[in-house]
């Protein structure tokens, strides 16, 4: 089966012949070489997050013009369209850890949500390929909610988090509760683990198979059959988003409640 080849993926290639001449110096100066197949959702991702801060800058433009700002729009422009996706993610967000902590955390829930949404969506558009059908991508984004859920359990709870984690003050007895601490921390400390890997190969698998299906049937029938793959790449491009925002909301929110309501 011939390989996909995206327009980035394309322009990429073209840049590596033009320096393969400095191949053989960089790759004895760095004893590495990273090819543009290795670049290109790299690069897919970094495109994606200036056009993100772009549109960004010029909705915030549009907020602080108070006046107009109040008043909701007719038709479906850049400012409804944000204003409709983050506030589906941060009432989802308030339902699965309460307003308060919704408010706290949500620039990193609604970051993860749209940049996931834009880069699954990207794969829909001819001539591109989606960042998040790369594992490299899908384990940055699981990363940085793993480092996050534990770094906010930690500066919430403190050594409470610990001891949450070790089932520590379930038995009045010391003796039994190292017991249950030695039996239960690291298979608490192994499962907190695997969160992460699932989220990075949960999200990568759905979109690569996703964008592989609708690449082939658009090689194979150019004219409408692909629709159909089309539309149900919609959809799982909508439930991925929706279900590794959800999860990192809930892992969030269990990580900062407090002792007493675990």
């Amino acid at each position: 089966m011939p390989e996909h080849v995206s327009l980035l993926h394309y322009l990429l290639y073209r840049f590596e012949l033009l320096r393969s001449n400095a191949h053989a110096v960089g790759s004895t100066l760095t004893g590495h070489h990273v090819g543009y197949r290795e670049l290109e959702p790299l690069a897919m991702a970094l495109l994606l997050m200036l056009v993100l801060l772009y549109g960004a800058s010029q909705v915030r433009g549009a907020f602080t013009r108070l006046k107009t700002a109040v008043v909701p729009e007719d038709e479906l422009t850049l400012r409804t369209f944000f204003e409709v996706f983050f506030e589906f993610f941060y009432n989802m967000a308030r339902d699965v850890m309460g307003a308060k902590n919704a408010r706290r955390y949500f620039p990193l829930i609604g970051s993860s949500a749209i940049f996931i949404f834009v880069s699954n969506a990207i794969g829909l558009v001819p001539g591109f390929a989606p960042p998040t059908s790369n594992l490299n991508i899908t384990a940055g984004c699981a990363l940085l909610v793993f480092l996050a859920f534990n770094y906010y359990g930690l500066k919430e709870n403190g050594m409470d988090y610990v001891k949450h984690l070790a089932g520590w003050g379930v038995f009045k007895s010391f003796g039994a509760n190292l017991m249950l601490a030695l039996l239960m921390f690291p298979i608490e400390v192994i499962s907190m683990c695997v969160r992460p890997v699932t989220l990075a190969i949960r999200l990568m698998l759905n979109i690569a198979v996703d964008h592989l299906l609708v690449s082939i049937f658009l090689g194979l029938f150019a004219i409408l059959l692909p629709l159909p793959l089309m539309l149900l790449g919609v959809i799982v491009i909508c439930v991925q988003t929706l279900v590794f925002s959800l999860l990192a909301s809930i892992y969030i929110g269990l990580a900062t409640a407090h002792a007493e309501h675990h």
